[in-house]
């Protein structure tokens, strides 16, 4: 069975998860949570009364009955990582070992909290409107020996409009490693083309002490009708990355970017957090400049608060005092220097040493950055670079050589725009027999491309400033690079209508 391609996504909800506090009993205690779609067992009993657990905490780990996918064959085509619902997720390692007695799929983290996709319409075809519960074994391995606490959610995208319903599940007791997390689609609900599940663990208490990431274990996956019947799974099916962090839409293009390290939080509806600034996010933050906020939050929107300004506790970019400019897709939203200005002063030294977020509904924010807004591009009689696709590692160049069109295009106020995709959102033009010698053009420090994650535009000046005004001194060959893993899809050369 062929994967069925997903759908766009527009994210609709985020839910912040709190580790509930084990008792003096020592009992598994989940988080309480209200819309929570996600029941537990355990795999076996305590060992002593100081870790009693209820009756049902103590089933087997292995969901009762038969299941859907056991990873016995080794195949997993049919999982990889997701990034819908966190842009900036682990880009884990994936592989079937044993584990707890038997095959199961193994989640390597390079730190971050791994998401992990699941192709439920293609696993299951037309019988995926039948399921009505979902089982699988969660298990963890703690690389450093001594057993610590995790939880994460597990995340159903339903409906022909993927609309993300979601569900916790943990592991709080070694004696209980691993668990059976039982997922309940909602009811008028279902799982149909386009639609899938997404694994996470966001929550690590011992990374979160310095301990080595816990390793993920999956297995023993069973989709379940209303009968409680296991459907089959046709575990050929392979997994296809929903599209993600390339939707520009209503933002400007920023350059420059500094990272404001570590900013990652959430919180509920109207709660704020956030962090103080540091000294390069507070150098970035001069005119024509732009915060940039990577985000999910269960109504959409995300703003500032400024909370010590000398002008006061404000909040900026809520629609009263300003208003964000978010994408279509819910999950980018930037707020210019100007509006914060606006309310909070022109003086940068005055707004206080703290940023926060914050959000009409649970929300949750993964990264921030500050970069200067780009200039936006429109060409007019574009000249299509004929044959030009190519696609390489990080670091590695490939392209072709230029057509005749392409060089006569090449003149004062035109620019070089491709159609790309890249691991890290950068790419640059690399013109390797030019007479003043093999240049990188656009890189950050011959030039600066502006790049959307989608597009690059690297205007003609550019490219004559470090490879000289003569095109015929260029070279005969243009090729493409980008500091992580890329493809381009199309280049085109036309006269800049700004």
């Amino acid at each position: 069975m062929k994967a069925k391609k997903l759908l766009a996504l527009s994210l609709t909800a985020a839910m912040a998860m709190n580790i509930a506090a084990c008792g003096s009993s020592g009992a598994d205690n989940a988080a309480d949570t209200s819309n929570a779609n996600v029941q537990e067992t355990g795999t076996a009993p305590a060992e002593s009364a100081a870790e009693t657990e209820t009756a049902e905490d103590a089933q087997s780990a292995a969901p009762s009955g038969d299941v859907s996918i056991d990873f016995e064959d080794g195949v997993y085509g049919f999982v990889g990582v997701d990034k819908t619902v966190n842009p900036v997720a682990d880009d884990s390692t994936l592989s079937v070992v044993d584990f707890a007695g038997s095959k199961a799929l193994k989640v390597e983290t390079n730190g971050k909290a791994p998401y992990i996709g699941i192709q439920v319409d293609a696993l299951l075809g037309d019988k995926a409107a039948d399921v009505r519960t979902v089982e699988m074994s969660l298990g963890i391995e703690n690389p450093d020996g001594k057993f610590n606490a995790v939880s994460g959610k597990i995340y159903a995208f339903l409906g022909a409009e993927n609309e993300r319903k979601d569900g916790d599940w943990s592991v709080y007791l070694e004696t209980a490693n691993p668990k059976t997390a039982v997922y309940e689609v909602p009811d008028e609900m279902a799982f149909g083309d386009g639609n899938y599940m997404v694994v996470s663990l966001e929550t690590d208490t011992g990374k979160d002490a310095g301990a080595t990431p816990a390793v993920l274990y999956i297995d023993n996956i069973a989709f379940k009708d209303a009968s409680g019947n296991v459907i089959a799974a046709d575990t050929s099916a392979e997994f296809v990355s929903a599209a993600t962090g390339d939707d520009r839409s209503n933002l400007t293009g920023i350059t420059g970017a500094v990272d404001f390290e570590g900013f990652a939080t959430k919180g509920d509806g109207w709660a704020q957090d956030g962090f103080d600034m540091t000294e390069d996010i507070i150098a970035a933050l001069v005119p024509g400049s732009v915060v940039e906020v990577s985000f999910t939050s269960e109504n959409g929107d995300l703003w500032l608060v400024i909370p010590d300004a000398e002008a006061g506790w404000m909040r900026v970019g809520d629609g009263t005092n300003g208003t964000s400019s978010v994408n279509d897709s819910k999950t980018v939203a930037q707020i210019p220097y100007e509006m914060i200005a606006e309310y909070c002063g022109d003086d940068v030294s005055k707004w206080g040493a703290r940023m926060q977020c914050e959000a009409s509904g649970a929300w949750e924010v993964f990264s921030v950055k500050v970069g200067q807004a780009a200039k936006t591009y429109s060409l007019s009689d574009a000249v299509e670079f004929e044959g030009f696709a190519a696609k390489g590692d990080g670091w590695a160049q490939d392209g072709m050589d230029m057509t005749e069109d392409i060089i006569a295009a090449l003149v004062p106020g035109s620019v070089v725009e491709v159609t790309y995709t890249s691991e890290s959102g950068d790419l640059w033009l690399v013109m390797p027999d030019a007479e003043a010698g093999w240049m990188r053009v656009g890189d950050g420090t011959n030039g600066q491309a502006v790049t959307d994650g989608s597009k690059a535009y690297i205007p003609y000046e550019m490219i004559a400033e470090y490879c000289g005004d003569d095109v015929s001194k260029w070279g005969a060959r243009m090729q493409c690079e980008a500091s992580g893993a890329w493809e381009v899809f199309g280049v085109k050369v036309g006269m800049d209508n700004e």
